[in-house]
Protein backbone atom coordinates (compact mmCIF):
# COMPACT_ATOMS: atom_id res chain seq x y z
CA UNK A 1 0.00 0.00 0.00
CA UNK A 2 1.36 3.31 -0.91
CA UNK A 3 2.88 5.71 2.26
CA UNK A 4 0.04 7.73 1.77
CA UNK A 5 -2.96 5.61 2.00
CA UNK A 6 -4.61 3.32 4.22
CA UNK A 7 -7.80 1.61 4.34
CA UNK A 8 -9.19 4.86 6.68
CA UNK A 9 -8.55 6.43 3.45
CA UNK A 10 -10.94 4.12 1.76
CA UNK A 11 -14.47 5.91 1.12
CA UNK A 12 -15.34 9.50 -0.21
CA UNK A 13 -11.80 10.97 -0.12
CA UNK A 14 -10.80 7.84 -2.66
CA UNK A 15 -13.92 8.93 -4.63
CA UNK A 16 -13.03 12.18 -4.99
CA UNK A 17 -9.40 12.04 -5.63
CA UNK A 18 -9.16 8.35 -7.69
CA UNK A 19 -12.14 7.92 -9.53
CA UNK A 20 -14.05 9.26 -12.62
CA UNK A 21 -17.32 9.96 -10.77
CA UNK A 22 -19.54 13.61 -10.65
CA UNK A 23 -18.87 14.63 -7.20
CA UNK A 24 -22.48 15.35 -6.83
CA UNK A 25 -23.05 11.50 -8.02
CA UNK A 26 -23.23 8.33 -5.48
CA UNK A 27 -22.35 5.30 -6.73
CA UNK A 28 -23.98 2.35 -5.15
CA UNK A 29 -24.24 0.16 -7.99
CA UNK A 30 -20.87 -0.70 -8.74
CA UNK A 31 -22.03 -4.09 -9.22
CA UNK A 32 -23.49 -3.46 -12.57
CA UNK A 33 -20.74 -1.49 -14.43
CA UNK A 34 -18.10 -1.24 -12.10
CA UNK A 35 -15.55 2.08 -12.20
CA UNK A 36 -11.90 2.43 -12.81
CA UNK A 37 -9.63 4.83 -11.36
CA UNK A 38 -7.93 7.90 -13.55
CA UNK A 39 -5.01 6.33 -13.72
CA UNK A 40 -6.24 3.22 -15.58
CA UNK A 41 -8.05 5.77 -17.44
CA UNK A 42 -5.26 7.70 -18.40
CA UNK A 43 -3.26 4.29 -19.53
CA UNK A 44 -6.19 3.06 -21.62
CA UNK A 45 -6.11 6.17 -23.34
CA UNK A 46 -2.09 6.01 -23.68
CA UNK A 47 -2.84 2.47 -25.49
CA UNK A 48 -5.66 4.26 -27.88
CA UNK A 49 -3.24 7.07 -29.01
CA UNK A 50 -0.42 4.28 -29.66
CA UNK A 51 -3.15 2.84 -31.66
CA UNK A 52 -4.06 5.80 -33.79
CA UNK A 53 0.00 6.47 -34.14
CA UNK A 54 1.22 3.21 -35.82
CA UNK A 55 -2.31 1.50 -36.30
CA UNK A 56 -0.75 -1.71 -38.13
CA UNK A 57 2.41 -1.69 -36.14
CA UNK A 58 0.50 -1.78 -32.68
CA UNK A 59 -2.27 -3.99 -33.92
CA UNK A 60 -0.33 -6.23 -35.01
CA UNK A 61 2.68 -6.34 -33.14
CA UNK A 62 2.49 -4.74 -30.26
CA UNK A 63 -1.00 -6.06 -28.90
CA UNK A 64 -0.10 -9.53 -28.98
CA UNK A 65 2.91 -9.19 -26.60
CA UNK A 66 0.46 -6.98 -24.32
CA UNK A 67 -2.22 -9.45 -24.30
CA UNK A 68 0.43 -12.04 -23.23
CA UNK A 69 1.33 -9.98 -20.44
CA UNK A 70 -1.81 -9.02 -19.45
CA UNK A 71 -3.00 -13.06 -19.18
CA UNK A 72 0.15 -13.67 -17.53
CA UNK A 73 -1.08 -10.42 -14.92
CA UNK A 74 -4.13 -12.14 -14.16
CA UNK A 75 -3.21 -15.68 -14.06
CA UNK A 76 -2.05 -14.90 -10.73
CA UNK A 77 -5.79 -14.12 -9.33
CA UNK A 78 -7.05 -17.21 -10.41
CA UNK A 79 -4.67 -19.74 -9.78
CA UNK A 80 -3.71 -20.67 -13.44
CA UNK A 81 -1.84 -21.16 -16.29
CA UNK A 82 -2.13 -18.56 -18.55
CA UNK A 83 -2.47 -20.46 -21.11
CA UNK A 84 -5.55 -21.20 -19.88
CA UNK A 85 -6.95 -17.75 -19.77
CA UNK A 86 -8.42 -15.73 -22.58
CA UNK A 87 -10.01 -12.34 -22.41
CA UNK A 88 -13.33 -11.63 -24.04
CA UNK A 89 -16.02 -8.71 -24.08
CA UNK A 90 -18.12 -9.74 -21.05
CA UNK A 91 -19.26 -12.95 -19.18
CA UNK A 92 -22.19 -13.08 -21.36
CA UNK A 93 -19.72 -14.01 -24.41
CA UNK A 94 -18.35 -16.94 -22.14
CA UNK A 95 -21.51 -18.22 -21.29
CA UNK A 96 -22.03 -17.99 -25.15
CA UNK A 97 -18.80 -19.32 -26.25
CA UNK A 98 -18.74 -22.35 -23.93
CA UNK A 99 -22.65 -23.51 -24.70
CA UNK A 100 -22.25 -22.94 -28.24
CA UNK A 101 -19.35 -25.01 -28.54
CA UNK A 102 -20.57 -28.15 -27.85
CA UNK A 103 -22.56 -30.41 -29.82
CA UNK A 104 -25.84 -31.67 -28.22
CA UNK A 105 -27.74 -34.54 -29.01
CA UNK A 106 -31.22 -36.29 -28.39
CA UNK A 107 -31.67 -36.50 -24.80
CA UNK A 108 -29.16 -33.62 -23.43
CA UNK A 109 -30.47 -31.25 -20.94
CA UNK A 110 -28.62 -27.76 -19.70
CA UNK A 111 -29.34 -27.89 -15.95
CA UNK A 112 -29.36 -24.31 -14.49
CA UNK A 113 -30.94 -22.18 -11.38
CA UNK A 114 -33.33 -19.50 -11.26
CA UNK A 115 -30.61 -17.24 -9.98
CA UNK A 116 -29.13 -17.22 -14.09
CA UNK A 117 -28.31 -13.43 -15.27
CA UNK A 118 -31.14 -13.03 -18.04
CA UNK A 119 -28.96 -12.86 -21.07
CA UNK A 120 -27.87 -16.40 -20.09
CA UNK A 121 -31.05 -17.98 -19.66
CA UNK A 122 -32.28 -16.61 -22.94
CA UNK A 123 -28.81 -18.18 -24.59
CA UNK A 124 -29.82 -21.73 -23.04
CA UNK A 125 -33.78 -21.06 -24.34
CA UNK A 126 -32.50 -20.16 -28.07
CA UNK A 127 -29.93 -23.32 -27.96
CA UNK A 128 -33.24 -25.27 -27.18
CA UNK A 129 -34.81 -23.70 -30.09
CA UNK A 130 -32.10 -24.59 -32.19
CA UNK A 131 -30.72 -27.59 -31.47
CA UNK A 132 -31.99 -31.07 -29.86
CA UNK A 133 -31.00 -29.90 -26.39
CA UNK A 134 -33.70 -29.15 -23.63
CA UNK A 135 -33.32 -27.08 -20.35
CA UNK A 136 -34.12 -28.07 -17.04
CA UNK A 137 -34.59 -24.72 -14.52
CA UNK A 138 -33.94 -25.02 -10.74
CA UNK A 139 -36.08 -23.36 -8.51
CA UNK A 140 -34.44 -21.96 -5.57
CA UNK A 141 -36.07 -19.98 -2.57
CA UNK A 142 -34.02 -18.02 -0.77
CA UNK A 143 -32.42 -17.85 2.57
CA UNK A 144 -30.93 -21.22 1.36
CA UNK A 145 -28.19 -23.39 2.82
CA UNK A 146 -25.58 -24.33 0.39
CA UNK A 147 -26.11 -27.86 1.77
CA UNK A 148 -29.75 -27.60 0.68
CA UNK A 149 -29.03 -25.60 -2.47
CA UNK A 150 -26.70 -28.68 -3.67
CA UNK A 151 -29.67 -31.17 -2.44
CA UNK A 152 -31.89 -29.69 -5.07
CA UNK A 153 -29.06 -29.88 -7.69
CA UNK A 154 -28.79 -33.62 -7.04
CA UNK A 155 -31.92 -34.27 -6.93
CA UNK A 156 -32.56 -32.90 -10.27
CA UNK A 157 -29.65 -34.83 -11.62
CA UNK A 158 -31.17 -37.49 -10.46
CA UNK A 159 -34.57 -37.03 -11.40
CA UNK A 160 -33.59 -35.98 -15.33
CA UNK A 161 -31.58 -39.50 -15.08
CA UNK A 162 -34.43 -41.15 -14.21
CA UNK A 163 -36.56 -39.62 -16.82
CA UNK A 164 -33.69 -41.42 -19.17
CA UNK A 165 -32.29 -37.87 -20.19
CA UNK A 166 -28.61 -36.78 -20.13
CA UNK A 167 -27.57 -33.92 -17.91
CA UNK A 168 -25.29 -32.44 -20.34
CA UNK A 169 -23.81 -29.14 -18.78
CA UNK A 170 -24.88 -27.29 -15.94
CA UNK A 171 -24.61 -23.47 -15.36
CA UNK A 172 -24.26 -21.22 -12.02
CA UNK A 173 -22.87 -18.24 -10.41
CA UNK A 174 -20.13 -17.29 -8.03
CA UNK A 175 -21.95 -14.71 -6.85
CA UNK A 176 -26.00 -14.05 -8.48
CA UNK A 177 -27.28 -10.69 -9.81
CA UNK A 178 -29.89 -10.88 -8.31
CA UNK A 179 -30.73 -11.35 -5.50
CA UNK A 180 -27.00 -10.96 -5.17
CA UNK A 181 -25.34 -13.64 -2.96
CA UNK A 182 -22.77 -15.44 -3.11
CA UNK A 183 -22.92 -19.18 -4.08
CA UNK A 184 -21.63 -22.40 -3.19
CA UNK A 185 -19.74 -22.73 -7.00
CA UNK A 186 -17.24 -24.62 -5.53
CA UNK A 187 -19.38 -27.73 -4.21
CA UNK A 188 -21.22 -27.29 -7.03
CA UNK A 189 -18.16 -27.89 -9.78
CA UNK A 190 -17.40 -30.87 -7.58
CA UNK A 191 -21.07 -31.92 -7.67
CA UNK A 192 -20.75 -32.16 -11.19
CA UNK A 193 -17.42 -34.24 -11.52
CA UNK A 194 -19.16 -36.85 -9.17
CA UNK A 195 -22.63 -36.92 -11.28
CA UNK A 196 -20.39 -37.12 -14.97
CA UNK A 197 -21.86 -33.14 -15.85
CA UNK A 198 -19.92 -30.43 -17.40
CA UNK A 199 -19.39 -27.19 -15.33
CA UNK A 200 -20.21 -23.92 -16.60
CA UNK A 201 -19.45 -21.23 -13.95
CA UNK A 202 -20.85 -17.39 -14.58
CA UNK A 203 -18.49 -15.63 -12.65
CA UNK A 204 -19.38 -12.34 -13.93
CA UNK A 205 -18.93 -11.07 -10.57
CA UNK A 206 -15.84 -12.66 -9.60
CA UNK A 207 -12.48 -12.00 -10.12
CA UNK A 208 -11.70 -8.37 -8.15
CA UNK A 209 -15.02 -9.71 -6.02
CA UNK A 210 -14.65 -12.53 -3.86
CA UNK A 211 -11.15 -14.53 -3.64
CA UNK A 212 -10.94 -16.83 -6.98
CA UNK A 213 -7.04 -17.67 -6.21
CA UNK A 214 -8.10 -21.31 -6.11
CA UNK A 215 -9.49 -21.50 -9.52
CA UNK A 216 -6.76 -23.93 -10.93
CA UNK A 217 -7.52 -26.33 -7.95
CA UNK A 218 -11.05 -26.43 -8.37
CA UNK A 219 -10.83 -26.87 -12.30
CA UNK A 220 -14.52 -25.81 -13.33
CA UNK A 221 -14.82 -27.08 -17.30
CA UNK A 222 -15.80 -23.49 -17.77
CA UNK A 223 -15.45 -20.20 -16.32
CA UNK A 224 -15.90 -16.68 -17.45
CA UNK A 225 -15.62 -13.96 -15.24
CA UNK A 226 -16.09 -9.67 -15.94
CA UNK A 227 -13.19 -7.55 -15.25
CA UNK A 228 -14.61 -4.17 -15.53
CA UNK A 229 -17.03 -5.08 -13.01
CA UNK A 230 -15.11 -5.63 -9.70
CA UNK A 231 -11.11 -5.34 -10.98
CA UNK A 232 -11.57 -2.03 -11.74
CA UNK A 233 -10.78 -2.51 -16.23
CA UNK A 234 -12.26 -0.36 -18.72
CA UNK A 235 -15.28 -2.03 -19.83
CA UNK A 236 -15.83 -4.36 -21.92
CA UNK A 237 -13.22 -6.72 -20.52
CA UNK A 238 -13.77 -10.30 -19.11
CA UNK A 239 -11.78 -13.83 -18.71
CA UNK A 240 -12.65 -17.10 -19.93
CA UNK A 241 -10.96 -20.10 -18.30
CA UNK A 242 -10.70 -23.07 -20.12
CA UNK A 243 -8.81 -26.09 -18.32
CA UNK A 244 -6.05 -27.80 -20.67
CA UNK A 245 -8.35 -30.75 -20.90
CA UNK A 246 -11.41 -29.08 -22.86
CA UNK A 247 -9.14 -26.72 -25.60
CA UNK A 248 -10.14 -29.12 -27.75
CA UNK A 249 -14.46 -28.55 -26.91
CA UNK A 250 -13.77 -24.75 -27.86
CA UNK A 251 -13.50 -25.02 -31.65
CA UNK A 252 -14.39 -21.39 -32.24
CA UNK A 253 -15.03 -17.86 -30.83
CA UNK A 254 -18.18 -15.96 -30.93
CA UNK A 255 -18.12 -14.66 -33.45
CA UNK A 256 -15.60 -17.23 -35.45
CA UNK A 257 -12.14 -15.34 -36.49
CA UNK A 258 -8.95 -15.73 -38.03
CA UNK A 259 -7.63 -17.80 -35.42
CA UNK A 260 -10.23 -20.73 -36.28
CA UNK A 261 -8.45 -23.99 -37.34
CA UNK A 262 -9.98 -26.19 -40.47
CA UNK A 263 -7.74 -28.45 -39.95
CA UNK A 264 -7.82 -30.09 -36.56
CA UNK A 265 -4.82 -32.80 -37.50
CA UNK A 266 -2.01 -29.73 -37.89
CA UNK A 267 0.85 -29.02 -35.55
CA UNK A 268 -0.57 -26.18 -34.09
CA UNK A 269 0.90 -23.14 -32.12
CA UNK A 270 2.53 -23.84 -28.78
CA UNK A 271 -0.20 -21.40 -27.22
CA UNK A 272 -3.28 -22.47 -28.92
CA UNK A 273 -6.03 -20.85 -26.88
CA UNK A 274 -4.70 -17.59 -27.64
CA UNK A 275 -4.08 -18.16 -30.74
CA UNK A 276 -7.98 -18.77 -31.48
CA UNK A 277 -9.19 -15.85 -29.07
CA UNK A 278 -5.91 -13.68 -30.58
CA UNK A 279 -8.72 -11.48 -33.00
CA UNK A 280 -12.17 -12.54 -32.83
CA UNK A 281 -12.62 -9.43 -34.68
CA UNK A 282 -11.76 -5.42 -34.60
CA UNK A 283 -12.18 -4.36 -31.63
CA UNK A 284 -10.90 -1.81 -28.64
CA UNK A 285 -8.09 -4.38 -27.31
CA UNK A 286 -7.43 -1.34 -25.04
CA UNK A 287 -9.23 -2.54 -21.84
CA UNK A 288 -7.60 -5.75 -22.36
CA UNK A 289 -3.96 -4.22 -21.59
CA UNK A 290 -5.13 -2.41 -18.94
CA UNK A 291 -5.73 -5.59 -16.54
CA UNK A 292 -1.42 -4.90 -15.74
CA UNK A 293 -2.14 -1.15 -14.20
CA UNK A 294 -5.85 -2.14 -12.68
CA UNK A 295 -3.80 -4.62 -10.59
CA UNK A 296 -1.10 -2.17 -10.19
CA UNK A 297 -3.50 0.51 -8.60
CA UNK A 298 -5.41 -2.37 -6.71
CA UNK A 299 -1.59 -3.04 -5.15
CA UNK A 300 0.21 -0.17 -4.42
CA UNK A 301 -2.34 2.19 -3.23
CA UNK A 302 -5.06 0.16 -2.00
CA UNK A 303 -2.91 -2.40 -0.31
CA UNK A 304 -3.99 -5.33 -2.66
CA UNK A 305 -6.79 -7.86 -3.02
CA UNK A 306 -6.70 -8.82 0.47
CA UNK A 307 -7.39 -5.32 1.93
CA UNK A 308 -9.77 -4.43 -0.55
CA UNK A 309 -11.81 -7.72 -0.28
CA UNK A 310 -11.80 -7.03 3.65
CA UNK A 311 -13.01 -3.71 3.57
CA UNK A 312 -15.93 -3.98 0.88
CA UNK A 313 -17.12 -7.10 2.60
CA UNK A 314 -17.28 -5.80 6.22
CA UNK A 315 -18.78 -2.91 4.13
CA UNK A 316 -21.79 -4.84 2.95
CA UNK A 317 -22.14 -6.65 6.16
CA UNK A 318 -22.31 -3.59 8.45
CA UNK A 319 -23.54 -1.18 5.91
CA UNK A 320 -27.12 -3.60 4.77
CA UNK A 321 -27.42 -4.36 8.54
CA UNK A 322 -27.55 -0.75 9.21
CA UNK A 323 -29.88 0.38 6.15
CA UNK A 324 -32.21 -2.45 7.60
CA UNK A 325 -32.14 -1.10 11.05
CA UNK A 326 -32.94 2.41 9.55
CA UNK A 327 -36.03 1.01 7.50
CA UNK A 328 -36.91 -1.58 10.15
CA UNK A 329 -36.45 -4.52 7.66
CA UNK A 330 -33.87 -7.05 7.24
CA UNK A 331 -30.91 -8.39 5.37
CA UNK A 332 -31.08 -11.54 3.28
CA UNK A 333 -28.90 -14.09 4.84
CA UNK A 334 -29.20 -17.76 5.70
CA UNK A 335 -28.07 -19.19 9.09
CA UNK A 336 -24.66 -20.04 8.08
CA UNK A 337 -24.52 -16.22 6.60
CA UNK A 338 -22.77 -17.82 3.45
CA UNK A 339 -24.92 -15.84 1.18
CA UNK A 340 -23.73 -12.50 2.31
CA UNK A 341 -19.96 -13.62 1.96
CA UNK A 342 -19.84 -10.94 -1.23
CA UNK A 343 -19.52 -6.99 -1.75
CA UNK A 344 -23.33 -7.14 -2.39
CA UNK A 345 -25.82 -6.35 0.60
CA UNK A 346 -29.43 -7.14 -0.29
CA UNK A 347 -32.31 -5.11 1.73
CA UNK A 348 -35.62 -5.27 2.09
CA UNK A 349 -38.10 -2.69 1.76
CA UNK A 350 -40.23 -1.67 4.61
CA UNK A 351 -43.35 -2.20 2.18
CA UNK A 352 -46.08 -4.91 2.68
CA UNK A 353 -48.04 -6.92 -0.07
CA UNK A 354 -51.57 -8.76 -0.58
CA UNK A 355 -52.25 -11.04 -3.01
CA UNK A 356 -55.84 -10.58 -2.50
CA UNK A 357 -56.55 -7.68 -0.43
CA UNK A 358 -57.90 -4.62 -2.43
CA UNK A 359 -59.43 -2.08 0.12
CA UNK A 360 -55.97 -0.42 2.82
CA UNK A 361 -57.08 1.73 5.78
CA UNK A 362 -54.22 1.35 7.72
CA UNK A 363 -51.72 3.57 6.24
CA UNK A 364 -49.27 2.37 9.32
CA UNK A 365 -49.08 -0.79 8.08
CA UNK A 366 -49.59 -0.22 4.15
CA UNK A 367 -50.72 -3.50 2.26
CA UNK A 368 -50.05 -3.05 -1.54
CA UNK A 369 -51.13 -5.30 -3.94
CA UNK A 370 -48.56 -8.11 -5.51
CA UNK A 371 -49.26 -7.25 -8.91
CA UNK A 372 -48.29 -3.76 -8.47
CA UNK A 373 -44.88 -4.09 -7.42
CA UNK A 374 -42.60 -4.22 -10.30
CA UNK A 375 -44.79 -0.81 -11.21
CA UNK A 376 -43.77 0.21 -8.07
CA UNK A 377 -39.81 -0.77 -8.09
CA UNK A 378 -39.65 0.66 -11.27
CA UNK A 379 -41.10 4.03 -10.08
CA UNK A 380 -38.49 3.77 -7.02
CA UNK A 381 -35.75 3.07 -9.29
CA UNK A 382 -36.20 5.84 -11.89
CA UNK A 383 -37.08 8.65 -8.76
CA UNK A 384 -33.72 7.49 -6.97
CA UNK A 385 -31.98 8.46 -10.20
CA UNK A 386 -34.01 11.66 -11.18
CA UNK A 387 -34.25 13.18 -7.70
CA UNK A 388 -31.78 11.96 -5.64
CA UNK A 389 -28.64 11.62 -8.31
CA UNK A 390 -27.97 7.84 -7.48
CA UNK A 391 -29.20 3.88 -8.58
CA UNK A 392 -29.49 0.85 -6.76
CA UNK A 393 -31.00 -2.02 -8.45
CA UNK A 394 -34.74 -3.18 -7.07
CA UNK A 395 -37.34 -6.09 -7.91
CA UNK A 396 -40.28 -7.67 -6.51
CA UNK A 397 -38.64 -10.42 -5.20
CA UNK A 398 -40.77 -13.67 -3.62
CA UNK A 399 -43.07 -11.34 -2.50
CA UNK A 400 -41.45 -7.98 -1.49
CA UNK A 401 -39.45 -5.37 -2.46
CA UNK A 402 -35.54 -5.72 -2.16
CA UNK A 403 -32.37 -3.51 -3.78
CA UNK A 404 -29.47 -4.79 -4.25
CA UNK A 405 -26.42 -1.79 -2.73
CA UNK A 406 -22.77 -2.96 -3.68
CA UNK A 407 -19.85 -1.80 -1.23
CA UNK A 408 -16.53 -0.47 -2.73
CA UNK A 409 -13.26 0.96 -1.87
CA UNK A 410 -14.78 4.31 -2.38
CA UNK A 411 -17.82 4.48 -0.33
CA UNK A 412 -18.33 4.41 3.36
CA UNK A 413 -20.84 4.05 6.04
CA UNK A 414 -22.54 7.51 5.48
CA UNK A 415 -23.30 6.55 1.86
CA UNK A 416 -25.37 3.52 3.43
CA UNK A 417 -27.12 5.98 6.19
CA UNK A 418 -28.14 8.22 3.72
CA UNK A 419 -29.55 6.04 1.03
CA UNK A 420 -31.57 4.43 3.68
CA UNK A 421 -33.08 7.71 4.54
CA UNK A 422 -33.95 8.15 0.73
CA UNK A 423 -35.41 4.75 0.35
CA UNK A 424 -37.56 4.79 3.47
CA UNK A 425 -38.85 8.72 2.06
CA UNK A 426 -39.45 6.74 -1.23
CA UNK A 427 -41.30 4.12 0.45
CA UNK A 428 -43.46 6.53 2.88
CA UNK A 429 -44.05 8.10 -0.48
CA UNK A 430 -45.86 5.07 -2.10
CA UNK A 431 -47.68 4.40 0.87
CA UNK A 432 -49.01 7.42 1.53
CA UNK A 433 -49.59 9.04 -1.81
CA UNK A 434 -50.82 6.66 -4.12
CA UNK A 435 -48.22 7.00 -6.90
CA UNK A 436 -50.31 4.47 -8.94
CA UNK A 437 -53.22 6.09 -8.83
CA UNK A 438 -51.42 9.39 -9.63
CA UNK A 439 -49.74 7.94 -12.86
CA UNK A 440 -46.50 7.91 -11.53
CA UNK A 441 -45.32 4.23 -11.43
Amino acid sequence: MSEHMTSNDFGRQLRLSSFNFDPEYVPLNHGSYGAFPKVVRDKQRMIQDLTEQRSDAFIRYGIPHHLKVSRQAIANLLGASYQELVFITNATTGVNTALRNLNYQQGDVIVYFSTAYGACEKTIQHICETTPATSHRIGVHFPIEDDELLDLFRTAIAQLHNENKRPRIAMFDTVATFPGVRLPFEALVQACKDLGVLSLVDGAHGVGHIDLTHLGRVQPDFFTSNCYKWLYTPRPCAILYLPRRNWGIIRTTIPTGNGFVVDQTATGPDDPLGALFSWPAASDMSPYLCVPAALAFREQELGGEDSIRRYCFELAKEGGRRVAEILGTEVLDNKSRSLSQCCFAMVRLPLVFDQDKEDVNDAADQRLLARDGPAIIKWIMETLMTDHDTWVPGRFFQGALWVRISAQTYLEMKDFEWIAGVLGDLCRRVATEDVLQKGEA
